[in-house]
């Protein structure tokens, strides 16, 4: 007969993490930290900047602050536990933390999904409707869909989270994970869990199939548009704005595919570990780096308040 716990009263969970390769672990340890460093300094930087620059109170920049809050939200909700399970022999994590945890990884991880197609279509708005632009994305309407953005996600985590906290697990706590995800979490169950997997995979759907339809949509039209312009500088504007929003979604959506929409195999968890490394450590630091470089707008307002301090 198979034992069944109540992990609530047992009180913890441990990570596998990494343990199969623990010559990684120093290394890996000095490389996240690294990432995780240049992701708090690199989105604190948009988000501050794009508050004191007068010329950064765009639409543009309103949603590029909200996608900076939250890849830091979304790093230090797994980052730091990494870091603390890297670091020492100690690789548990609570029962409450780890609840916590996946409500805020899912919470973060769906916002994301929803404000990227957001910021798509304040793209095609820009380009496809340039006479329309200040009327259709006035500040009220951006308040909206931001607010809009972080509700879907928190909302949504709240149903699924729950959802997947209510499977009873097997007799062992140990996830093979390096954070509390929803298919490492299913894997102790020892129920029928097909009910769990078909909302996972529905969720998935909605929430990354669809957004992505959406901003790949909504770059077809901006595509048309561009192919009909004659004017070069405002062509390299928009390639330069909106290769960044592609490269960025690019960067989030392709490592989510590759873990939620495969068939899950105890390779594949080895591989799921790696790319979802990926996906919140290295992606949330490049993604200041991409819409910072080579960025006109961004470069003078770091010489305005440049020159601003001199003059005090």
């Amino acid at each position: 007969m198979v034992e069944i716990f109540n992990a609530s009263l047992e009180g913890y969970f441990i990570f596998l993490g990494f343990s199969k390769w623990p010559h990684l672990e120093v290394v890996l340890f000095v490389v996240i930290l690294i990432f995780y460093m240049m992701t708090l300094m690199g989105n604190l930087f948009i988000i501050i900047l794009s508050h004191l620059d007068s010329h950064l109170h765009t639409p543009m920049y309103f949603f590029l602050s909200n996608l900076s809050a939250l890849d830091l939200c979304y790093t230090t909700s797994s980052i730091p536990q990494l870091l603390f399970n890297l670091w020492g022999p100690n690789k548990t994590i609570s029962y409450a933390g780890c609840m916590l945890q996946l409500y805020f990884v899912l919470a973060l991880g769906t916002t994301e999904c929803v404000l990227l197609v957001v910021m798509s279509y304040d793209r095609y708005v820009a380009v496809c409707k340039p006479l329309h632009y200040s009327v259709l994305m006035n500040p009220h309407f951006c308040q909206l869909l931001a607010a809009a953005s972080w509700i879907c996600g928190f909302t949504t985590s709240a149903l699924h989270s729950s959802f997947t906290f209510w499977v009873p697990l097997c007799g062992h706590r140990k996830v093979d994970h390096f954070f509390c995800e929803v298919p490492a979490l299913l894997q102790l169950s020892c129920v029928d869990i097909h009910a769990n997997e078909m909302t996972l995979m529905v969720m998935s759907a909605i929430f990354v199939v669809i957004p992505l339809i959406l901003i790949l949509s909504s770059y077809g039209a901006i595509a048309w548009t561009v192919l009909e312009m004659q004017s070069t500088t405002r062509l390299q504007k928009v390639f330069g704005t909106c290769g960044a929003h592609l490269t960025v979604v690019s960067l989030f959506f392709i490592p989510i595919m590759c873990i939620y929409l495969q068939p899950s195999t105890k390779s594949s968890q080895d591989n799921a570990k790696f790319i979802a490394l990926f996906y919140t450590v290295v992606t949330p630091s490049l993604n200041p780096l991409i819409y910072t470089l080579r960025n006109k707008d961004v470069r003078g307002a770091i010489r305005r308040l440049s020159r601003y301090e001199r003059e005090k």
